[in-house]
């Protein structure tokens, strides 16, 4: 892409309109009194060094947008006042071209609606000092055509400025949906993997044996496939001291159940390892029959909830009741809400 340095289009701006002041200044001994033509002038030469003047913003600012129509209005009023309009003024109507430039900056600097006023305020000041015929004869019709062409410039980079960022964002977009989708994919092969290196040698076991197995071998069967179910539900909830206490807990006969929902997905790796510290701790100490523990809502002051239910018969009843033998939240934060557990004789009876 070829790219021009700003400073150079400022410099040439510049040169431009001194040209325009030189040519002013040159024919000065042409109009009948010259300090209109001074004025006029100085107007131009301060406005130019505003609109030229460096500035961070692309966008001219209002009120200097406001001071340029003002001033190419009053170019063409203050020289014209003391020229013949049947005459041959020469360099004396420097002006028209002076207000096409000025106009034009205002263009390539976004004030678009100033810049087609500016010339169109020259044209009608032009046609009634000194004719319609006057538009050509004094240049004012290529005032009009730089301001047209500034325009169309303007407006092409601006649409190609928003298609870039419009393209960049679909590049950052597709970017970041390659790497979801590259992290799924290894996520899938990891869990794959894992899955093959935990029940193959079972699985073995039982291809070997026909399917013929012993109650004790089809509860080590059972313990295996809710290991696999823990990493598939409760991904971000497993450490392995949490799947040391979880086994350990199935093999005294609880039924344990780990829920991710997404709840800790923001924590730090030191928090998620103090909350999941905790969690082993909970399970480890717990007489429950069942234990579920779940991640907590976003936004919740609570990391994890911990449920353990203990079952009971109650006779004359067709089915069972469950007391709550442990309830813990684990909080986000140390310093935040402690953990509320409830011990065994307050429990209150639940519907399992």
């Amino acid at each position: 892409m070829i790219s021009v340095p700003r400073w150079l289009l400022l410099v040439l701006a510049a040169l431009f309109s001194t040209y325009h002041v030189i040519l002013g200044v040159y024919s000065l001994a042409v109009p009948a009194s010259p300090w209109p033509a001074v004025v006029a002038l100085a107007c131009y030469a301060l406005a130019t060094v505003l609109s030229l003047w460096p500035s961070s913003r692309a966008r001219m600012p209002d009120w200097l947008a406001a001071f340029d129509l003002a001033v190419s209005i009053a170019l063409p009023l203050l020289a014209t006042s003391q020229l013949d309009a049947s005459g041959d003024n020469g360099y004396a109507t420097w002006y028209v071209a002076a207000v096409g430039t000025l106009m034009t900056i205002a263009a390539a600097r976004r004030q678009l609606v100033v810049a087609w006023l500016g010339v169109i305020a020259l044209a009608v000041q032009t046609m009634v000092w000194a004719g319609p015929l006057a538009l050509g004869s004094l240049g004012v019709i290529g005032s009009v055509v730089w301001v047209a062409i500034a325009h169309a410039l303007t407006s092409a980079l601006a649409n190609s400025a928003r298609e870039t960022r419009r393209y960049a964002q679909a590049e950052r977009e597709a970017a970041a949906w390659q790497a979801a989708q590259d992290a799924y994919l290894f996520e899938g092969r990891m869990r794959l993997a894992h899955t093959n290196r935990v029940a193959a040698p079972m699985l073995r076991r039982i291809i070997d044996r026909d399917g013929v197995l012993s109650e004790s071998q089809r509860d080590e069967c059972r313990r295996l496939e809710a290991a696999i179910r823990d990493e598939i539900r409760g991904r971000m909830l497993l450490t392995d001291a949490v799947r040391v206490e979880v086994q350990r807990a199935r093999e005294r006969g609880m039924t344990v159940t780990l829920l991710d929902e997404g709840g800790i997905d923001d924590l730090d790796e030191v928090a998620r390892d103090r909350v999941l510290s905790q969690l082993a701790e909970a399970i480890a100490g717990s007489n429950a029959d069942r234990i579920i523990a779940r991640t907590a809502a976003e936004g919740s002051a609570a990391a994890v909830t911990v449920v353990g239910l203990r079952t009971s018969a109650v006779p004359g009843d067709d089915g069972d009741d469950a007391e709550v033998e442990l309830w813990l939240e684990i909080p986000r934060a140390p310093e935040g809400e402690a953990e509320r557990a409830v011990p065994a004789g307050e429990t209150e009876p639940v519907e399992d």
